[in-house]
């Protein structure tokens, strides 16, 4: 009988899918920014199956929020060509992301998607404190150079993976 190997994080998966799916229903968005950095932190999953997963989730998450506000509170006051109008741009950029994913060396689109998560969680967080706006601009200008570093070392690493790939052993 064959014994499936257990990821850790799944055991940590339902806390975590309810303190995220709390924060995106609550705060209008927050799912991916919480769950995914938690995801990628643990080590345990490939990166492009913890994006795969979680914009899977974040989709049923998504369905079940709305249908609570419209149970809640009706459809009066929703703008449908707003509605309309983010359906069909998911549409378009859906195909294409997964395509990005698939296609891009995971150092570099860990580095990718760990700077757009500084950024709009920065974002989220000034606007929550109230930071005035030279703080801003400094917190982002600081974060674009990281981001920018750990994008650079992340494509060295490609780099030489591909370099010691072509060198073959001798023993």
């Amino acid at each position: 009988m064959r014994t499936w190997p257990v990821c850790r994080t799944g055991s940590r998966s339902v806390p975590l899918g309810l303190f995220a799916g709390f924060v995106d229903a609550t705060g209008g968005g927050g799912w991916g920014p919480v769950a995914t950095p938690t995801l990628l932190s643990s080590r345990e999953m490939d990166p492009r199956k913890v994006i795969g997963s979680v914009s899977a989730a974040e989709f049923a998450v998504t369905v079940a929020a709305s249908l609570g506000f419209l149970i809640g509170l009706g459809s009066a006051g929703i703008d449908y060509r707003v509605v309309v109008g983010l359906l069909v741009g998911g549409m378009i950029a859906a195909p294409f992301a997964a395509w990005f994913v698939h296609r891009i060396p995971l150092p570099m689109l860990g580095a990718l998607v760990g700077g757009i998560i500084l950024v709009t969680n920065a974002r989220t967080l000034m606007r929550s404190l109230e930071v005035e706006q030279p703080a801003v601009a400094i917190v982002y200008l600081l974060i674009l150079a990281v981001w920018v570093g750990a994008f650079a070392l992340a494509v060295r690493r490609v780099r030489e993976t591909r370099r010691e790939a072509l060198v073959p052993e001798t023993v």
